[in-house]
C-alpha cells in the first residue's frame, strides 16, 4: 500500500489500512486539513465555497461523497461540477469567485490509485508553504465539525467543460478558422476518462473530424493511463492506419498532452512544450521556463529566439512560481503539461492542444513528422527505480545516494535545487531525484545520441544499485 504527500497533491493506492493507502478516513482527514486551512488563511470571512470536480475512475464516484459530507460537515458550501478536468476545476474557481477548490484523481497513476489535487483561490495547486501547513492541521486534527445549524449547502453546476474551452476559444492566439480550413481528422485516445468528454467536445469546436479510443468515461483504463510511448502503441498504429492527421492522447485528469504523428511515431511528450512555445514566441517573445527534468531541445529554442530560459525543480508550483517572478509567456514539464498564463497559472492539455492546432495549421497542415525536424534532436531515458524501504528510512537513504553519486562525479558541474543534476559535454546530462507522485527514484540522461543516453541511463543504475 502507498500513500504519497507532495506539493502535487494526496495520492495513494486503494484498500489496506489508514495512512497506508488512500482510504476513506485519510479522504475525511486530508479534506477536514484543507477546509481548516483556508479557514485560517481566510480569517475575516464567515462563509466558504469550494469547486469540487472529480476524474472518471471508477472510485472517484464512491469518494466524492465522502468528499461532500466532510465538506458540508465542517460548514462550507459546495459547487459540484461532476465529471471534469483538474484545469477546469481551476477556471471554476476563478469564474466562481470560490474560496478554493479540489479535484478528485491521482493524475497519472494507474487505476487502483486515487488522490486529491487542491487548489487556492487563484486557481492555482496550494504553494510548499501552504500545502505543509495543511498536512500539519490535518495530521494534528485541528479542525471542528459545525453544528446541524451551520452545515455547508450543496449546488451542482453542469457544462463547466464547454465553459473552460469557450473561454480558449475565446482568445486571440487560437485560429478557430483557419483549423476548420485545415480540416483535420485526429484520433483522440481519452483513456477512458474525462478526457474522452473534453477532447472531443473541443475538436469538434474547431471543426476537427475526431476519431474516438477510449472515450467511455467509465475509469476502466485500457493501458497504463501515463501518456508515454510504451503506453500508446494503438493509437500510433491506429493514425496511419486511418490516414489521420494526428493522433492526441491525455492523461485522466487532462493536465497532460501528447501527439501522435501522421505516420504513427510518437512525436514525442518533451516536444509538446518546444512546438507550443516556438507558435508563442513567434506571437510575443518573452522568457520560457520549465523544469530540470525537461528536455535541452527547450532551452535550444530559447537561445535561436533571443529570449532567457530558466529551469526549476519539477512540480507545477515551481514552474509557475517561476514563471511569476520572470514574466514568462510561456512555460510547463516536459511531460506533456502547458502552462500559458495568459489564460491560467495552471497546465492544461486543452489549451495546448488548440494551441498546437493552431499552429500547424497555420504552417499550412504541416505533417508532425516534418515539424519535428525543425526542433533540436535529443534522446531521452527514462527510467525508475522502486523504494523497498519504510517512509521513514527514505529521506535518509535518498541523502546517503546523493553524497554517494557527488564523489563519483566530482569535478563535473551540479545542480542540487531537485535531487542532483549532472551536466557533460555536447548537452548530456543525468538527473536523479525523488518522484513527487510515487514511492519511487526517477533517473533521466538525455543526449543528442541515442546509445549515450541509454549508456549513461545504465551506467548510473548500476552505480544506485551497488550502494
Amino acid at each position: 500500500m502507498t500513500l504519497v504527500k507532495s506539493s502535487s497533491g494526496i495520492r495513494g493506492t486503494l484498500g489496506g489500512k489508514v495512512g497506508k493507502g488512500f482510504s476513506p478516513i485519510d479522504i475525511i482527514q486530508f479534506a477536514a486539513g484543507y477546509v481548516f486551512w483556508m479557514k485560517k488563511k481566510h480569517k475575516n470571512k464567515k462563509k466558504f465555497v469550494l469547486i469540487l470536480g472529480r476524474d472518471g475512475r471508477v472510485s472517484s464516484v464512491l469518494f466524492q461523497k465522502f468528499l461532500i459530507i466532510t465538506f458540508q460537515s465542517l460548514g462550507v458550501d459546495i459547487i459540484n461540477i461532476g465529471l471534469s478536468t483538474t484545469p477546469t476545476v481551476g477556471i471554476a474557481v476563478m469564474n466562481e469567485k470560490a474560496d478554493g477548490g479540489v479535484m478528485l484523481t491521482a493524475s497519472h497513476n494507474p487505476k487502483n490509485w486515487n488522490g486529491l489535487k487542491m487548489f487556492n483561490s487563484y486557481g492555482e495547486f496550494l504553494s510548499e508553504k501552504d500545502f505543509e501547513k495543511l498536512l500539519y492541521i490535518a495530521e494534528k486534527k485541528y479542525f471542528n465539525f459545525s453544528s446541524y445549524k451551520k452545515l455547508g449547502h450543496l449546488f451542482y453546476k453542469e457544462n463547466y467543460i464547454h465553459k473552460h474551452i469557450e473561454k480558449i476559444l475565446s482568445l486571440s492566439i487560437i485560429d478557430q478558422k483557419i483549423i476548420k480550413k485545415a480540416q483535420l481528422k485526429i484520433v483522440i485516445d481519452g483513456i477512458n476518462s474525462t478526457g474522452g468528454i473534453a477532447v472531443p467536445i473541443l475538436l469538434k469546436s474547431l471543426g476537427v473530424h475526431v476519431v474516438k479510443m477510449y472515450c467511455n468515461p467509465h475509469g476502466d483504463f485500457v493501458h497504463n493511463p501515463e501518456p508515454i510511448e510504451k503506453n500508446l502503441r494503438e493509437i500510433c498504429k491506429k493514425v496511419p492506419d486511418l490516414k489521420a492527421n494526428l493522433g492526441i492522447s491525455v492523461d485522466p485528469d487532462v493536465d497532460r498532452v501528447v501527439f501522435i504523428c501522421e505516420n504513427g511515431d510518437f512525436f514525442g511528450e518533451e516536444y509538446t512544450l518546444v512546438s507550443i512555445a516556438d507558435y508563442i514566441l513567434e506571437n510575443q517573445l518573452g522568457p520560457i521556463v520549465s523544469t530540470l527534468s525537461s528536455s535541452h531541445a527547450l532551452k535550444d529554442l530559447s537561445i535561436k529566439k533571443g529570449v532567457p530560459y530558466y529551469s526549476t525543480p519539477v512540480g507545477e508550483i515551481h514552474v509557475v512560481k517561476k514563471m511569476k517572478e520572470v514574466h514568462a509567456v510561456v512555460g510547463g514539464e516536459g511531460n506533456g503539461g502547458i502552462i500559458y498564463p495568459k489564460f491560467r497559472y495552471g497546465r492544461d492539455a486543452l489549451i495546448g492542444i488548440a494551441l498546437f492546432l493552431t499552429q500547424i495549421s497555420k504552417l499550412n497542415n504541416i505533417p508532425l513528422s516534418k515539424l519535428k525536424k525543425r526542433y533540436s534532436n535529443y534522446f531521452m531515458s527514462k527510467k525508475k527505480i522502486r523504494f523497498f524501504f519504510h517512509s521513514h528510512e527514505r529521506h535518509k537513504r535518498m541523502e546517503i545516494l546523493l553524497k554517494t553519486i557527488k564523489k563519483i562525479y566530482k569535478g563535473k558541474k551540479m545542480d542540487f535545487s531537485d535531487g542532483i543534476k549532472i551536466y557533460f559535454k555536447f548537452n548530456e546530462w543525468i538527473h536523479i531525484r525523488k518522484s513527487n507522485t510515487e514511492n519511487i527514484i526517477r533517473i533521466y540522461t538525455e543526449s543528442p545520441s541515442r546509445k549515450r543516453a541509454d549508456f549513461l541511463s545504465k551506467k548510473i543504475r548500476f552505480e544506485i544499485k551497488k550502494l
